[in-house]
């Protein structure tokens, strides 16, 4: 097995690698033939990846061009009757876990925290497989509509108070608000859309509500960690709620920022994306009708 140091330096590195040559992994831009109801990577059994797992898998996509976003083990696939192509190469996912030690087998605190590494593989990569696992293809509108109500009311249900006016989007923690750019400001819905929800996730962050820190200054390590925290959070909602992620302006500066704190801690991005993950489960949770989801 993998040791929990390596798995930690092998995601890192991957995510470091992207970054370097300009890109943010996490950005999951639609393709002329996007299959819009399966941004989110899903496991064999139809359950969404979470956290770090929905990074990896979506950095795969991009760089070998998948479409689909099913994954599973080359055991899994076997049982299907499917075959993994010779010659294909797996992703790596990791699943967390505790164990305790055997001397102390009666002590529940003693219990010690691990990361275990796996492979899985795109079901494009896999011959043979059920047609229920591939999506139908959408086609994308050729017109877009600057007003998307499912993100507006999405937004509006968290209760944040949102103002649009001036050339600076924040959020203003001694006023708990978010300040927009008016509308017209916008080169198009998705960047819009992704600025805002981008917004929100600094807003959850709040002492009275998820208590993250948010005192850090532009180029500080808190600065940049609180970013990405946001900016993967972005992700993700913008993921659920089928809207592309635009990146934020000032990218050259963030990226810089985000291979500081990278390369300073190889365990940043997997807590980073542990906590956008809550936000986008604290921020889905207060839509009317919201229910538990599993893990």
């Amino acid at each position: 097995m993998t040791s929990i140091k390596d798995t930690y330096q092998r995601i890192t590195d991957t995510i470091v690698e992207q970054l370097e040559v300009g890109t943010k992994p996490w950005i999951r831009p639609w393709r002329g033939n996007a299959r819009r109801n399966s941004i989110i990577p899903r496991r064999a059994t139809g359950e969404t990846y979470r956290g770090i797992n929905v990074i990896m898998l979506w950095v795969a996509g991009q760089m070998f061009g998948y479409e689909e976003n099913t994954w599973m083990t080359y055991r899994q696939a076997q049982d299907f009757g499917g075959q993994v192509r010779k010659g294909e190469k797996g992703t790596l996912v990791v699943k967390y876990g505790t164990f305790t030690p055997k001397d102390h087998d009666d002590d529940e605190d003693r219990a010690v925290p691990y990361l275990k590494g796996y492979t899985v593989f795109n079901i494009e990569q896999i011959e043979n497989m059920p047609d229920r696992f591939f999506s139908p293809v959408e086609e994308l509108q050729g017109n877009p509509v600057p007003h998307i109500e499912t993100v507006e009311s999405f937004v509006q249900n968290t209760g944040a108070s949102v103002s649009y006016g001036g050339t600076k989007a924040c959020y203003r923690p001694s006023i708990d608000d978010i300040l927009m750019p008016d509308r017209t400001r916008f080169d198009s819905e998705v960047h819009l859309y992704s600025t805002l929800l981008h917004e929100v996730g600094h807003w959850s962050g709040a002492k009275h509500r998820l208590d993250r820190d948010l005192a850090g200054r532009f180029g500080s390590e808190g600065y940049a960690v609180e970013e990405l925290v946001a900016e993967l959070a972005a992700s993700f909602l913008c993921a659920d709620l089928g809207v592309a992620h635009d990146p934020r302006d000032n990218t050259a500066a963030y990226l810089a920022n985000w291979l500081a704190v990278l390369k300073n801690d190889k365990r940043a991005i997997i807590t980073a994306a542990a906590k956008a993950q809550a936000v986008a489960e604290y921020l889905t949770a207060l839509q009317p009708g919201a229910a538990q989801g599993t893990a």
